[in-house]
């Protein structure tokens, strides 16, 4: 959405300019990253998709700490990598902005909130209610619906802006829904891979906008190192040592680092891991999930939940942490090894190509997720589609930040299930 959107929908704004080169970048601060992400950490609902679109609205055409070409292609980068991608995208735009600090700060404000909320549910705080039935919940579903159409019009604007690109994405949107897995989405993107080398050569240019990545190669490879020798060596020494604390931080660990898809996905490997050894009852496992619906932020938090109802012991505040931190762990460590490889490899005249059609492909697949799960969850009357139209005339043409369009839509959804047993 950044240049194209900024042109067509409010000039005030001016062009979206990328950024100078990494060595010309100003480092931004930690404290800077923190603020920055706290807000999206607190008002974020709807979803990895949504947050790609928060994300974007806030550091691309808002804050431009970098332009549409290259955050697309650090959407691209995540799309290939197991976790959250979501919240990989924050670590490495942190990482990018203020280096590991940032990163952390970026991690730590956008999980937080809603790890802190789910916790407290935990020890037995109703304050949700009944978080499945709730009007307010339901807008806030139809705010994602805004947010992810206003993500999907403007990227197709910028990176899926001629005949090819365009069906391409719809394709590719195509092969997403056909295939409701990770992997139509990997296929998808391979797709959208092999049609950029094949059929779009010819448009490949240097990418436009750098991705300011502060980690030296010899850092990155430690990394990757670190996520494979932890990958392996975690259950072996769980097994030989009985230590629980070590078995838990194994099995979140292997969760976060085999999953492909975000939240919803590692839902069943979770239950897997915790249920049928006794450490958490389904009953007490299905409350959590239905409770991590009615947070912001990335559902891995739901992580924190399950480490705080476990049993034995570690659990509470102490198991929380330790189970938050090793399913986030295989994503900071990925993220810190791949980008310096992957700010390389986009410069090669084959990789551009590619990305040209990878990105094309990361827009069908934001359009797929808008049709699902997104439209399918919040718009189920005539009044939630005039609630997601006039969220989307907010966003798109009044430019309201995000957050005011999520509280108004919360207290609509509210307005509308409390006018329901009157019509």
């Amino acid at each position: 959405m950044g240049a194209a959107r900024a042109t067509k929908g409010g000039r005030k704004r001016g062009r979206a300019s990328p950024p100078p080169s990494v060595a010309g970048t100003p480092q931004g601060s930690s404290a800077e990253v923190l603020v920055a992400f706290a807000k999206l950490g607190l008002a974020s609902f709807g979803g990895p998709v949504a947050h790609l679109g928060y994300f974007r609205e806030e550091f691309v055409v808002r804050r431009q700490w970098l332009n549409e070409h290259a955050y697309a292609d650090l959407v691209a980068l995540c799309q290939f990598l197991p976790g959250p991608a979501s919240s990989q995208v924050g670590m490495a735009l942190g990482l990018m902005r203020a280096g590991f600090a940032g990163a952390l700060a970026a991690w730590a404000a956008f999980t937080l909130p809603s790890a802190i909320a789910l916790v407290l549910f935990a020890y037995g705080v109703g304050a949700l209610g009944d978080t499945a039935g709730s009007g307010w919940l339901h807008g806030l579903k139809v705010a994602a619906v805004a947010v992810v159409a206003n993500a999907v019009l403007g990227m197709m604007q910028s990176l899926a802006p001629d005949r090819e690109r365009a069906t391409l994405a719809v394709i590719a949107a195509a092969v997403v829904i056909a295939i409701p897995s990770a992997l139509g989405q990997i296929g998808a993107i391979m797709l959208g891979g092999i049609v950029g080398v094949t059929l779009l050569r010819n448009g490949a240019s240097a990418p436009d906008g750098e991705l300011p990545v502060r980690v030296s190669r010899t850092v990155a490879t430690a990394a990757l190192v670190s996520f494979f020798v932890l990958l392996i060596a975690l259950p072996i020494a769980a097994g030989a040592i009985g230590n629980q604390a070590l078995a838990y931080f194994d099995s979140f660990y292997r969760a976060g680092s085999l999953v492909f898809g975000g939240g919803h996905v590692v839902l069943p490997l979770l239950q897997a891991e915790v249920v049928p050894p006794g450490w958490v009852t389904n009953d007490a496992f299905l409350a959590g999930y239905g409770a991590a619906q009615a947070v912001p932020g990335p559902l891995f938090t739901f992580a924190a939940y399950l480490g705080a109802v476990m049993n034995p012991a570690p659990n509470g505040w102490a198991g929380a942490a330790l189970c938050l931190v090793a399913i986030f762990l295989p994503s900071f460590l990925l993220i810190v090894g791949a980008l310096p490889f992957w700010q390389e490899l986009r410069t090669r005249p084959d990789a551009q190509a590619a990305l040209r059609g990878v990105n094309a492909a990361v827009v069908g697949l934001l359009l797929a997720a808008l049709y699902d799960p997104v439209w399918t969850a919040g718009i189920r009357s005539g009044a939630d589609f005039a609630l997601g139209a006039a969220a989307f005339l907010l966003l798109y043409v009044w430019k309201t930040p995000p957050w005011l369009v999520v509280v108004l839509c919360a207290a609509g959804g509210g307005l509308i299930s409390l006018a329901a047993p009157l019509s």
